[in-house]
């Protein structure tokens, strides 16, 4: 029993000092982005790796989900003669949820697990201790850029996600359904503006369909960070490190996307 005992308190401590260290990781990558120097080729090289080479996986998942979303939707609605409204639903669903939370879940598993892999590399290979010898601090080269890149481009890729999708969507509606494309593209902009306005130009749908993504960004970034910087044991480390960034960074995504659905839907909710 004592045994137990202390091996709990152990598994305990150890997970709130992770904790810890996981938000201090998050805040010194924060405050470092308004700190000189700005490594800007960095960036750039990162916005490419996070954004650009994502968009191919992302392409396909929006396209492939606003398909099944549409066919299975017209099963449904069918039932109460009601597959006109088949943009709607498409609209609704890919805007506000399955959008974000899928580009989340596929750059999570692209690029999480890679940053972890070449974090880790650096940890094991001793490279990042060599930066602190040159007095060059890791985390504002190694972090930072990261971070900056993942919360740029997240929400750039889902709004691609959510467009194919949509698209995908007016594809089985035309050519398996039947339904005019005029009325379908009708009824994707009456969804939009039924939720309403900020500002009288931006859709409400819009901004919570861009604030998941960019909270998503930063989860997928700082878990791969956190994770690379904490590798050890050799390569066998390195592998373990890019494994639990993609399960924490698919978890994290997932818990809080439900919580962030709860606050915009009490805000934006008449």
């Amino acid at each position: 029993m004592a045994t137990l005992v202390g091996r709990l308190d152990r598994v305990t401590r150890s997970t709130v000092w992770s904790v810890q260290e996981y938000f201090l990781l998050a805040w010194q990558a924060v405050r470092f982005t308004f700190a000189r120097p700005f490594y800007a080729t960095d960036l750039a090289q990162q916005m490419d790796a996070i954004g650009v080479q994502s968009l191919g996986i992302v392409l396909l998942t929006g396209l492939f989900t606003g398909m099944v979303l549409a066919l299975q939707s017209s099963v449904q609605l069918e039932t109460f003669g009601a597959t006109q409204y088949i943009g709607r639903l498409v609209a609704g669903s890919m805007i506000r949820e399955l959008g974000p939370v899928l580009a989340g879940l596929m750059v999570a598993g692209r690029v999480g697990s890679g940053i972890a892999a070449q974090l880790g590399s650096m940890k094991v290979t001793e490279q990042i201790d060599a930066l602190n010898t040159m007095g060059t601090d890791p985390i504002k080269k190694l972090v930072t850029p990261r971070l900056l890149a993942a919360l740029i481009m997240l929400p750039v890729l889902t709004v691609i996600n959510d467009f194919v999708g949509i698209i995908g969507g007016n594809i089985i509606a035309s050519a398996y359904i039947g339904l005019p494309t005029e009325l379908y593209w009708r009824t994707v902009w009456e969804q939009i503006a039924s939720g309403g306005f900020t500002l009288r130009y931006i859709p409400n749908d819009f901004i919570q369909g861009l604030v998941k993504p960019f909270v998503f960004g930063g989860v997928i970034a700082i878990t791969a960070c956190f994770f690379g910087l904490r590798t050890t044991g050799g390569t066998e480390g390195v592998g373990q490190s890019a494994t639990r960034t993609v399960v924490t960074s698919s978890v994290l995504i997932l818990v809080t996307d439900y919580f962030l659905t709860q606050i915009l839907l009490a805000v934006f909710t008449p």
